[in-house]
């Protein structure tokens, strides 16, 4: 393979994902290899790849399998892309330990290097300061925690994948497969890039991870008031209370209701009930065999095209695509 073209240095820290190191190497690795092997075509490796650690030294993956690094990231003098994996430990605890990689990220990236991040590794990128005012994206269920941490970044957490000034970000776990077809792409055009997604039977259709998402994150806050009125909207979906209703009933006005539930959830009230029926909707068409007509009704929706455009808005999927791929047997 040293006749590639380009070279994808993927750092590596204490507490990082294994399958995110070793999975985005195999898939870079492989591009223009595993298609034409199949097809009995001549290969034409497209990215060297590497493994960097902080002075080399060996990695401690979050499964306690160990990895031993190609290169020192002082070491690298340039690479085309240099991609920070997911944080598979605490990430509190990680961002304290890789404080003396931020330095080499900020120089690589200096030096013309794409700078990408997967799922809760854009923690570690947001910390070089190359994110700010930049549209990104992260683990839906971190991104609370994100936007208290770095309140200047552009975080779109239904995003799978961002893209902004040659910085990327990819959603959570396994996004690390959408944001390695896309940089295949965009530094050896569609037709490799779907070659290698086909030979390694990847699934890169997926445009958001809002369909994996789930409500219950918005219950990590402390106001105890704002707590009882979320648990009265997912016992009463079908309501159709108005917010003056929902604030008399819990002794506030609506201007006090919408400022601390906005305080504690980042949301209205209105959008946080929205999204309890639509995450209601997608249990049901994973576990049952509901007509929609029916089914939107449990929800508390009357009509099937505005609920249906809602829900693709959304997840990306009409409620029969949705259906067909997530029901349950």
């Amino acid at each position: 393979m040293n006749n590639a073209k380009f070279t994808v240095t993927v750092l590596g820290f204490n507490q990082a994902l294994a399958s995110a190191i070793t999975g985005a190497l195999d898939v870079f690795a492989f591009a223009g290899i595993s298609w034409q092997r199949i097809h009995n075509l001549p290969t034409s490796p497209q990215f060297k790849v590497q493994l960097a650690s902080h002075h080399g030294q060996s990695i401690l993956c979050s499964n306690q399998v160990v990895l031993q690094p190609n290169i020192a990231i002082k070491d690298v003098s340039r690479t085309d892309v240099l991609l920070i994996p997911t944080i598979g430990g605490d990430i509190d605890e990680v961002l304290d330990d890789t404080q003396p990689l931020l330095v080499h990220i900020k120089r690589l990236q200096k030096m013309g290097a794409d700078v990408a991040a997967n799922c809760t590794g854009t923690f570690l990128l947001a910390q070089t300061g190359l994110l700010d005012n930049k549209m990104a994206t992260t683990h839906w269920g971190y991104a609370d925690k994100f936007k208290t941490m770095f309140p200047t970044i552009n975080l779109q957490p239904e995003k799978m994948v961002t893209e902004d000034d040659t910085v990327y970000c990819a959603g959570g776990g396994m996004a690390w497969i959408d944001l390695s077809i896309l940089l295949i792409e965009r530094y050896c055009g569609h037709q490799i890039a779907s070659d290698t997604a086909k030979s390694h039977v990847l699934d890169v259709s997926r445009t958001n991870q809002t369909v994996y998402a789930s409500s219950r994150q918005r219950r990590f806050h402390t106001d105890k008031d704002i707590l009882t009125v979320q648990s009265f909207l997912e016992k009463n979906l079908q309501s159709k209370c108005t917010l003056n209703d929902l604030a008399v009933h819990h002794n506030m006005t609506e201007r006090t209701l919408i400022r601390r539930f906005k305080n504690a959830c980042d949301t209205t009230p209105g959008q946080y009930l929205q999204s309890l029926r639509l995450e209601h909707a997608r249990k049901l068409l994973e576990t049952s065999n509901m007509p929609l007509e029916s089914l939107i009704g449990e929800v508390g929706y009357e009509d099937l095209s505005s609920f249906t455009r809602l829900f693709k808005k959304t997840t990306g999927l009409s409620p029969s695509q949705y259906r067909a791929k997530f029901k349950r047997n």
